[in-house]
């Protein structure tokens, strides 16, 4: 087995041929970006592509942008180190997909123009509705924007053998600029060319790997899982569920909570809802959604085999002392494969993964400020086009800073757990209106801000207030396994990691509760007019772009 250097020089490698394979990919897409470029000129083609995208290309790049750092990194860390528990997120992230194909997907096409606050202010009142859709959709984005910092930060530490902790905050800065470089110029055409461009390399990558550890166990994935155990510390427990949440009530409870968070997310998410607005007709929205269930289901798939894998052949010792901890199981394994080479690949390839994500969300988040908020509650509806993209620009650059400081604090932190707090952000402030609106008659502007408010504030109160955020330590080591490092600071009060649990329903009551006692009288037309295009498509072609 090969020495890994990871544990004790704290890089992979040779640093030179992996900045080399960066530089050469970073260029690549840079190219993509600004070719793209060259056809941005409505806030159609900044915000929604031109409605250009084939479903097939459409569904590509949604399985890009929603295979994110946590998927790569943060799953199959989490597999190597929990194992069966770990796999619980390769789960919930696709069977979520069954919830946005059945329940938003089509639904939301037809209905809406750029953003998520297009459908949810339908037949509501524009201000209030629109500005807490805006306020929760930067708030979904800035949680995930946490998790593929931390990610881009741990990977090219571990690469590159950047040392202190100074050095490490440096790198996630660079990565954010370059994330804010290409949202400035590409804009969603160039954004999903390069989602487009890494989910196919992610694909490969990943299936390469998968066939090269099965390879070495004669394709035999139980001989695979025994050796992992066998490898082990945790042996057998490595196989079994409750290794992560089985030890105590409270973990078993924060399981279901996670559980929870995982398959309501995804039709929450703002920037995976975007993305149906890119194709021009409800079909191809269909389509969309096929194509990335294909895709995303094959490669969650692989994830089992990546992590147990790195579990078997790194081991979970050499892992949790790289870099990025847990995140950088993938990269080692790639290492531990193909030596320098294979892991230059790989590691570009989940820079890609990183790239594409980061910039999906800060256009999401910045046109839901500028559309939404800038445009039509500040400005009434009265603004042209180029004025409302330059705000969107502006938004982006600012929502980058911030993604860049709060991925500073959040670099030790599992990605795949991030994501988890993001999805169940989305799952209480977003979900539980957009079923109301497009399924309740008697949803009416009050319910709406009870439940965007309530299940925004309420999941985001306990998450500030979990072992998350202060107050987890680990029990052998003393360390502190939260996001304030400093073991001195605790004030959480809230037991579980996850939210949802609590929040989601609470979303729900909340949305009922302040429709019932609200004295305004929902709009019955308008709400016939929603029903009618949202399930057949009837006038939505002709409105969307009015």
């Amino acid at each position: 087995m090969r020495t890994l250097a990871a544990a004790t020089t704290e890089t992979v490698g040779e640093p030179a041929v992996n900045i080399t394979i960066f530089l050469l990919f970073v260029a690549v897409t840079l190219a993509i970006v600004i070719r793209a470029a060259r056809n941005n000129r409505t806030a159609a083609d900044y915000y929604a592509a031109g409605r250009a995208f084939s479903g097939r290309q459409n569904g590509i790049a949604i399985s890009g942008d929603y295979l994110s750092a946590a998927s790569f990194l943060g799953i199959a860390g989490a597999i190597a180190i929990n194992g069966y528990d770990g796999f619980l997120y390769s789960i919930g992230f696709l069977v979520a997909w069954l919830v946005a194909l059945l329940l938003v997907a089509e639904l939301l096409r037809n209905t809406g123009r750029f953003t998520m606050a297009d459908v949810l202010s339908f037949r509501l009142r524009q201000g209030p509705v629109r500005t807490a859709a805006a306020i929760s959709t930067l708030a979904v984005s800035f949680f995930y924007l946490l998790a593929q910092m931390a990610g881009a930060g741990g990977l090219v530490n571990l690469l590159l053998g950047v040392k202190g902790t100074g050095a490490q905050d440096l790198t996630i800065a660079v990565v954010g600029i370059l994330m804010i470089f290409y949202v400035l110029v590409g804009g969603m055409k160039g954004t999903t060319w390069v989602q487009i461009v890494k989910a196919i390399l992610l694909i490969i990558g990943a299936a390469l790997m998968t066939v090269w550890v099965l390879g070495k166990v004669g394709l035999n994935l139980s001989e695979l899982l025994g050796n992992a155990a066998a490898g082990t510390p945790k042996g057998q427990a490595l196989l079994e569920p409750g290794l992560a949440y089985g030890a105590t009530t409270t973990t078993k409870i924060g399981f279901i909570s996670l559980a929870l968070a995982l398959v309501l997310g995804t039709a929450g998410l703002p920037h995976v809802l975007m993305r149906f607005y890119t194709v021009p007709s409800s079909k191809e929205a269909r389509r969309s959604v096929v194509w990335a269930i294909w895709v995303i289901g094959l490669f969650y798939l692989f994830t089992l085999v990546l992590g147990y894998g790195a579990a078997w052949l790194v081991g979970p010792e050499k892992i949790l002392a790289a870099p990025g901890k847990a995140n950088s199981a993938a990269p080692l394994l790639a290492y531990e494969l193909g030596g320098t080479l294979l892991l230059g690949v790989i590691a570009a390839v989940a820079f890609a993964t990183i790239l594409a994500v980061v910039a999906g969300l800060t256009i999401t988040a910045s046109a839901s400020f500028a559309h939404d908020v800038y445009s039509n509650v500040i400005k009434k509806g009265q603004v042209r086009a180029d004025d409302e993209v330059r705000v969107a620009r502006i938004t982006a650059v600012v929502i980058g800073i911030v993604a860049i400081i709060g991925g500073i604090y959040a670099k030790n932190q599992n990605v795949a757990f991030l994501v988890g707090l993001a999805f169940a952000v989305a799952a209480s402030a977003n979900l539980p209106t957009i079923l109301y609106s497009l399924f309740w008659k008697r949803f009416n502007t009050q319910g709406a801000l009870w439940s965007i408010y309530g299940g925004l504030i309420s999941s985001v109160v306990l998450i500030a207030f979990s072992p998350t955020v202060s107050g987890k330590v680990d029990a052998k080591t003393g360390a502190s396994l939260s996001m304030i490092t400093d073991t001195s600071i605790d004030f959480h009060w809230f037991p579980l990691e996850n939210p949802a649990i609590v929040s989601v329903p609470l979303a729900f009551l909340l949305g009922w509760l302040g429709t019932v006692l609200s004295r305004e009288v929902a709009d019955a037309s308008k709400y016939a007019e929603m029903e009618v295009r949202a399930l057949t498509g009837a006038g939505a072609e002709k409105a969307v772009d009015h």
